[in-house]
């Protein structure tokens, strides 16, 4: 059977990249470099950008808005599956959650986490109840879904029931590129974009969303150096998001201690920002796969992060595991922090770990889904 015709839909990408737009731009880029056969539809800001990642693929850009849920969301329903037609490609790819439920292609769609369902009080109500909806019609209407950890797809089955749902495990790849051990120059770039000077730090990376646990990491890390001569600083980078408690949080926090938000950092200063750290910690909630755990230790960190959901499929041995509440926090940084034979080892296992994910694998897999979908797809089912 040839190898079929696949459009990514890179709509839902937003300009300042986070997990799921590093998801896209690396898949794309690797299944380019494999020589899939490729029709990648953006926004117009982000033509030029996929032009460059995948060269031998054909860049289709929308002439209408996506500024807004509502306005892809249309735009995905309306227009694109006549858009399929045209460009005459066999399968479309939704990499997030949505799909175009007109179409006549095979498609796959790409379901990140479950916790919609399982913690629907860390998302607004509005957004658990619209990615609900669209994981359950995605797991009853497409061809294929993708999935990024086991645990992923055992959450999926237990809270939708959606029998009959096929669910490919494919996990995400890391840019060694992008992140790696840093330079010296590297480093001290990423402390002069957060604004830390020379000060040891202990480093956040993610969006300050109440799945991210920070405020019980300010808490934590508060706890663990209060009593140290020398404490190091903690530094929040990433978007802003909507966690309300991050700010009571900061505000109990003694001011001789630093608590740095840095804010979003350009995308070339991470692996400085990552590898450059005392620690990397990721107290997470709940996560599909776990990302920024990976492109932590994929920079030489040493990480501690939780065993919720998919962290330990990413970190394995080679990070540090704590408990959610700002004591575990603050245990498990004291413990670290008192430890640099310890954190080496970690950055040193982290490191060997890392190189087990690569996104060329992924694509690989990716490109099995592909076929897999358009043969269900010829056989007429959904």
């Amino acid at each position: 059977m040839p190898e079929p015709r696949v459009l990514i839909d890179a709509t839902a990408v937003p300009a300042d990249r986070g997990g799921v737009g590093r998801y896209v731009d690396s898949l794309v880029a690797a299944l380019d470099d494999g020589g899939a056969r490729l029709t990648v539809v953006c926004q117009a800001r982000d033509a030029h950008l996929y032009s460059c990642l995948a060269p031998q693929a054909r860049i289709v850009h929308t002439a209408q808005s996506a500024a807004t849920r509502t306005a892809r969301l249309t735009w995905e329903q309306t227009t694109l599956p006549g858009l399929a037609r045209r460009l005459a490609v066999d399968v479309v790819h939704s990499p997030h959650y949505t799909m175009p439920l007109a179409s006549r292609t095979a498609s796959v769609v790409t379901l990140h986490d479950a916790t919609f369902f399982t913690d629907a009080v860390l998302h607004s109500s509005v957004k658990a109840r619209f990615f609900r909806a669209w994981t359950v019609t995605a797991l009853r209407r497409a061809s294929l879904c993708v999935v990024p950890s086991l645990a992923t797809a055992d959450e999926l089955r237990r809270v939708t029931r959606v029998r009959g749902a096929e669910m490919h495990v494919i996990r995400h790849g890391v840019d060694f590129e992008r992140f790696h051990p840093p330079t010296p120059e590297e480093v001290r770039a990423a402390r002069d974009a957060a604004g830390i000077g020379s000060t040891p730090y202990v480093a956040f990376l993610g969006a300050l969303e109440p799945r991210k646990n920070v405020p019980a990491l300010i808490r934590g890390f508060v706890q663990a150096v209060a009593d140290r001569p020398d404490p190091p600083a903690l530094v929040l980078a990433g978007q802003p998001g909507w966690d309300s408690q991050v700010e009571s949080a900061l505000a109990d926090a003694p001011l001789r201690l630093r608590v740095i938000r840095a804010g979003y950092l350009p995308f070339d200063t991470l692996a400085g920002f990552l590898g450059g750290a005392e620690l990397v910690a990721y107290p997470s909630l709940g996560e599909g796969f776990g990302l920024p755990v990976l492109e932590a230790m994929a920079s030489g960190a040493c990480v501690l992060t939780t065993r919720r959901l998919a962290l330990p499929e990413v970190g394995g041995d080679a990070v540090a595991y704590c408990g959610v509440g700002a004591g575990d926090v603050a245990a498990a940084l004291r413990e670290l922090l008192g430890d640099p034979a310890r954190r080496a080892e970690l950055a040193e296992a982290a490191l060997r770990r890392a190189k087990e994910f690569s996104w060329s694998g992924s694509a690989d897999a990716h490109r099995e889904a592909y076929a897999r979908a358009w043969y269900r797809h010829r056989r007429g089912r959904p």
